[in-house]
């Protein structure tokens, strides 16, 4: 069974799978057969390149930026070869895949790393678009996570502005580590200033960036309404009670934002049933 999905549609998808060997073995795949996306972005695969593209499969042209911290972080972009009627990628081959940018900033430190790729794709209609898969640092308040944290922020805000001046079709996508507002989390007061993620500066970026002329995709298409939410901790009833954040995105320029169609968040039905503590986040773009 797939998911159904409108002709002459684009769809990509960003996951966080906490390690995509784990993701493996709970039935990744079969949710990759349902959902179908062409595009396909990943945040923490914890893994190499080759561990990657062996596991993806052959059926996926991958671009993967591990963490040069064993065992941490790792992006990748990945393209779906059955997809060629959308996505002319005929330069995704030997040793310059989608001409990427496999790094945030210059002379980047290593708990930087693994945790932006960027890549051009090109589209039936003959125009670019730039794609971003990112992991933001997750960060602790008051350890020197959060520190790290807050010094990896201003780096991407400058990407950021650049990619809205340079690109006129470009989607930054992934596990920012954020939520946005209330909206994004089901319990708000008990975090709000005391919680990695919920704090004032670091939703003070994800603001800033609407401001500037960013979108917010999923809540642009979901409207003024609570959640929807894209990861839930392992512990405790979390997952059964709904109890998640909205830390997923895809943010798009607004030219792209013209092209979105729809939006789906694959929360598994049963906590068994889950690949990862995120939930694919997928838009379709008619592009």
């Amino acid at each position: 069974m797939k998911r159904s999905q409108d002709s002459g549609t684009m769809r990509i998808t960003t996951v966080n799978l906490n390690g995509i060997r784990a993701a493996m073995k709970r039935d990744m795949k079969q949710w990759l057969e349902y959902e179908e996306p062409a595009l396909l972005l990943l945040q923490e695969v914890r893994a190499d390149p080759q561990i990657v593209t062996d596991l993806l499969g052959d059926q996926w042209r991958t671009i993967v930026v591990p963490c040069r911290i064993k065992g941490r972080a790792g992006v990748a972009i990945a393209v779906h070869r059955d997809r060629a009627d959308l996505l002319h990628c005929e330069n995704i081959n030997g040793t310059d895949p989608m001409d990427p940018r496999t790094y945030l900033y210059e002379d980047e430190n290593d708990v930087d790393s693994g945790r932006w790729v960027e890549a051009h794709i090109e589209t039936p209609a003959g125009s670019t678009l730039k794609v971003v898969s990112a992991y933001f640092h997750s960060g602790e308040k008051d350890t020197p996570k959060q520190e790290a944290k807050m010094a990896h922020m201003p780096r991407i805000s400058t990407r950021m502005s650049e990619l809205l001046t340079q690109e006129s079709h470009a989607l930054v996508a992934g596990d920012f580590n954020i939520v946005r507002s209330r909206a994004d989390i089901k319990n708000w007061t008990p975090n709000h200033n005391k919680s990695a993620g919920v704090l004032d500066e670091e939703i003070a970026f994800l603001e800033q960036w609407v401001h500037e002329g960013w979108h917010d995709m999923m809540r642009d298409l979901a409207g003024d309404v609570q959640g929807p939410y894209t990861w839930w901790s392992w512990r405790g009833k979390a997952f059964d009670n709904d109890s998640g954040w909205r830390i997923d995105y895809q943010y798009v320029t607004p030219q792209l934002a013209e092209c979105a169609r729809s939006f789906f968040i694959g929360r598994a039905q049963s906590y068994d049933q889950r690949f990862s503590d995120h939930a694919p986040l997928s838009i379709d773009y008619a592009l």
